[in-house]
């Protein structure tokens, strides 16, 4: 099985889940999304992988989401994804996701191991 982490090296929660799956024995492919921003049909298939509303994929606190004055309406996943993709901060991170087409986000970051153990 390969896995593959939508990674920000400074968050904490991120830099933990990535452990756990190290010490689980994967390397995954680490997708540094600030670096590298997924696409809006990425993050749509990101949500479909993951079983939830966009709105459940935001950072709601980031200071972006809180000031923008060109936030969609929080039920138009579409144009919402399209937002997302170009304001990338506001993603909820980690999300990591297994070869087979699950998925989760690493918070807490023990939400991997549903990955890993089955």
């Amino acid at each position: 099985m390969s896995i593959t982490i939508f990674h920000n090296p400074r968050c904490s929660k991120s830099r933990k889940t990535l452990e756990i799956i190290r010490e689980h024995g994967h390397e995954p492919d680490v997708v540094e999304y600030l670096k590298t921003p997924p696409s809006a049909d990425e993050i749509l298939a990101l949500r479909n992988k993951l079983g939830l509303p966009l709105a459940d994929m935001l950072r709601p606190k980031e200071a972006e989401y809180r000031e923008a004055d060109d936030l969609p309406q929080p039920d138009d996943d579409a144009a919402m994804a399209i937002w997302l993709s170009s304001h990338i901060r506001v993603l909820e991170r980690p999300i990591v996701v297994s070869s087979d087409g699950r998925a989760v986000i690493g918070r807490p970051p023990e939400n991997v191991l549903e990955l890993l153990t089955s």
